[in-house]
């Protein structure tokens, strides 16, 4: 999944425990999403399991998780202009890839890797091979569905 790398650190700090979408995704608790921090930094940076879906009106939405998600209201009506309902992804264990693994090494591994717009899935083996070195610090179940 695609994040600006301010918000992606408030992840990985325990700061921002919902990451806010325009479109429901698809996705459960358990599922493992890996977190690419787009530009400047451009890197995949960790791994966060998800608690749960988060769904409701936006004009209700912030009051009761803006607190979790890192942006200021003006932030939040902004991002969700022109839509009535907000979603989320309630984060739950977090796991920082040490070291992080750049575009430029992503594009060595994966042949015509682009980082997604919004989030894609991974194979099995895409997951075990962007983790490999991580050692047990990073390593999570992997059952359910990965995604990029």
């Amino acid at each position: 999944m695609s994040i600006k790398p301010k918000y992606a650190d408030l992840i990985f700090s325990g700061a921002k425990t919902v990451e806010l979408r325009r479109v429901c995704p698809k996705l459960k608790p358990g599922d493992l999403v890996l977190v690419y921090a787009s530009g400047p930094r451009m890197a995949l940076i960790g791994k966060f399991e998800v608690k749960g879906i988060l769904s409701g009106k936006k004009s209700a939405f912030y009051d009761e998780f803006g607190a979790s998600s890192g942006i200021s209201r003006a932030e939040f009506n902004s991002y969700f202009s022109g839509v009535a309902t907000a979603h989320g992804i309630q984060i739950g264990r977090t796991w920082k890839l040490k070291p992080e693994t750049s575009l430029n090494v992503l594009r060595r591994r994966f042949e015509g890797f682009h980082p997604p717009q919004s989030y894609r899935y991974l194979l099995e083996f895409e997951h075990a091979s962007l983790t490999a070195s991580q050692g047990n610090e990073s390593t999570a179940s992997t059952q359910g569905r990965l995604n990029a």
